[in-house]
């Protein structure tokens, strides 16, 4: 299996900016693409950026698209997420995930295998 460890979340001033990782480990040569999720108090899980090993390609949300940046360093087997021009609704607990099986669609949740434990990122106005 795959462990993912997310790092970087803290309190960060509307307008400012913010750099998540997430280390991957285990059976890392297995996963195909890495993703982004976070989720809110009471709200849904949702999308916010993926990133495929192999290619590069990546995929936005439309509320962060222009701000977010994913990245990924193949060598070490992290990706990062750079936030910038944080807004309050950014608020949430971020999820790293790892997907081991080809899938077009970068942004379904149910097709990525492994999870992180999250990290909180609060954006303070």
């Amino acid at each position: 299996q795959v462990q993912l460890v997310e790092s970087g979340g803290g309190l960060v001033q509307a307008g400012g900016s913010l750099r998540l990782s997430c280390a991957a480990s285990g059976r890392t040569f297995s996963s195909i693409a890495m993703g982004w999720f976070r989720q809110a108090p009471g709200k849904e899980r949702e999308f916010v950026a993926a990133i495929r090993w192999n290619g590069g390609n990546t995929g936005y949300a439309d509320s962060v698209k222009g701000r977010f940046t994913i990245s990924r360093d193949n060598a070490k087997n992290e990706v990062y997420l750079e936030m910038n021009a944080l807004k309050p609704e950014d608020t949430a607990v971020y999820y790293c995930a790892a997907r081991t099986t080809y899938w077009p669609e970068l942004q379904s949740a149910a097709r990525y295998n492994y999870w992180g434990q999250g990290t909180q990122v609060t954006v303070s106005s």
